[in-house]
């Protein structure tokens, strides 16, 4: 070794050793894909309350792993330094709709392939799950579970309902019931027959119950 090679800067060579070209096509056919996402993700959601912050994190999300797989394929001891790096890295958040882990694979999935040069199948692969992801997410269920809460103020009442109950509805279960002094509280799961809530309306005219509700949910938050 002499005294130049003491001084050689290598970080000089890997720049002078990168193809910005490359870099840039991949970064912005990882911007589109993300965008993509983020778009089929806006037009599937089905939950409570949308966040636009979790979109916006999927397409940086794709950007960032692309970034970083264009690292790691340029250089292998790079490569075992990003693993360890990495490796060291956890998340907080909670996930709090099944299908927002769908969309996260999704965007890391892209993030690498997109890295990896493999542009086509990484557009390919994504149009396909975005087309899948539309039509079934946005599948409209004829049997929309609800949740009956009746109020009854005896048990005359309450075989009352659930007399309406079984001649209006598809199907009824009682989730829950409650017996205090004031009457009989009694929540039950339905699938109405058709779209109308006019089971509401007849349990609430019905002599001894004092309030009738009905509330949709999707089945995956109550046991």
């Amino acid at each position: 070794m002499t005294f130049k090679d003491i001084f050689k800067s290598s970080f000089l060579e890997n720049v002078s050793s990168f193809s910005f070209t490359d870099v840039l096509i991949a970064m912005l056919v990882s911007f589109a894909l993300g965008l993509f996402i983020y778009a089929v993700y806006k037009k599937t959601f089905r939950g409570v309350m949308y966040s636009s912050s979790f979109g916006v994190s999927l397409m940086a999300m794709c950007l960032i792993t692309t970034l970083i797989i264009l690292a790691v394929t340029s250089n292998i001891i790079l490569s075992l330094g990003m693993v360890g790096a990495l490796s060291i890295v956890r998340f907080r958040t909670a996930v709090k709709e099944p299908l927002d882990i769908a969309f996260l694979f999704w965007a890391i999935s892209a993030g690498i392939v997109t890295g990896a040069g493999l542009i086509p199948l990484a557009v390919i692969g994504s149009v396909f799950i975005g087309i899948i992801l539309v039509i079934f997410a946005n599948a409209k269920s004829s049997d929309t579970p609800y949740i009956a809460v009746i109020s009854c103020e005896n048990e005359n009442a309450e075989q009352a309902a659930m007399d309406i109950l079984k001649n209006n509805t598809k199907k009824h279960q009682i989730k829950s019931k409650t017996v205090t002094a004031a009457g009989i509280e009694l929540m039950v799961e339905v699938k109405l027959s058709d779209s109308s809530s006019k089971v509401c309306n007849l349990l609430s005219g019905t002599e001894g119950i004092s309030k009738a509700a009905l509330v949709s949910y999707n089945g995956e938050y109550m046991s």
